[in-house]
């Protein structure tokens, strides 16, 4: 099946939707409100793409969420659309936009049917890098031998590589041995998704991403590494009770190390992101009145196309759908 080039601007409009209703949260110190906000927007503009899509990256098992839980499905839904795998993390970064703090994104990416991994497992260790450092990462390999192996493909000295790393207890040892190293660090908040994809533009100023983060967000990672030619290594990282079992059962473990084609297979996959909040990656939504403006990310691993969109959104006329109360089709 080839995907039709004509989802890729619906599928801007749905992370689009998604970081208008979001970015109204800012601020306001309620997670829970910035995650609804922003799955009730993007479930409801679903329902004008023509797919018969099933949610296999989303908001949790079906007695955890009432919206774009994984298995439900989505899209139009009509005899002859297209059966596509759907993942999406409708605010990377729910945290830091309840808290005003920056580098939220909506994101959506969908491949065709079987083509995107369903990850029975919270966390995984996470190695992302650009093009020029493809293939020749290990994630087997101690952090100090990356550190080594980047500064000589990349011709720094290691005091010049930056080392994108989330602010988590669980990497003090990682943080103490990359200062220990003179390495540059970006400790980020949340948001790893960006982070990674930040690697694959030089003037961003990141080198890798490493780390241990949300091992579903790696599957959401893996289209868009793809699309940029950039390199992503996960291994599972199991920490609740019950989850090596799930990983057992679903034939994956915590020894071997996947790669964004295990986790995002085919050439058939499009992504999109939107800026909630001001980014590295991407700027956040401005409101003027009644107008809005925001800024995308959208790529086809098809054509290895990357565009940026930067939309005016005159919210006098533009309706923001809602999954439980759609009045009309949005502009």
């Amino acid at each position: 099946m080839y995907l039709r080039k004509e989802l890729s601007l619906p599928l801007v409009r749905v992370t689009e939707a998604a970081a208008l209703r979001a970015a109204r949260t800012q601020g306001h110190g309620d997670k829970n409100g910035t995650d609804r906000a922003a799955v009730d927007a993007m479930r409801g503009m679903l329902d004008y793409i023509d797919i018969k899509g099933t949610v296999v990256i989303g908001e949790g098992e079906k007695d955890e969420a009432p919206m774009l839980y994984c298995g439900e499905q989505v899209g139009m839904c009509e005899e002859d659309s297209p059966e596509v795998d759907i993942a999406v993390d409708p605010v990377d970064g729910t945290t830091m936009t309840a808290n005003g703090m920056g580098n939220a994104i909506s994101v959506i990416a969908i491949g065709e049917k079987g083509s995107m991994l369903s990850i029975p497992c919270f966390y995984a260790l996470k190695l992302a890098c650009g093009p020029a450092l493809r293939g020749h990462m290990d994630l087997n390999a101690s952090l100090t031998e990356n550190v080594r192996v980047a500064s000589e493909r990349l011709g720094k000295a290691f005091a010049d590589i930056t080392v994108a790393v989330l602010n988590r207890p669980r990497h003090d040892e990682y943080i103490k041995e990359l200062r220990a190293l003179g390495c540059r660090i970006r400790l980020i908040q949340d948001g790893d998704i960006a982070a990674s994809i930040a690697t694959c533009d030089e003037d961003l100023g990141i080198d890798f991403y490493y780390g241990v983060g949300g091992a579903p967000e790696a599957v959401i990672t893996a289209v868009a590494m793809k699309s940029l030619e950039g390199d992503l290594q996960v291994k599972m990282w199991p920490m609740k009770p019950g989850e090596k079992e799930k990983l057992a059962t679903a034939g994956l473990n915590d020894k071997q190390i996947y790669t964004a084609e295990d986790l995002a297979k085919g050439e058939n996959l499009i992504f999109s992101a939107t800026g909630v909040t001001d980014g590295t990656l991407l700027r956040g939504v401005r409101f003027y009145g009644e107008k809005a403006k925001t800024w995308s990310l959208l790529m086809r691993n098809q054509t290895k196309t990357v565009r940026y969109v930067e939309a005016v959104h005159n919210l006098h006329y533009k309706t923001l759908p809602s999954k439980e109360s759609i009045l009309e089709k949005p502009v």
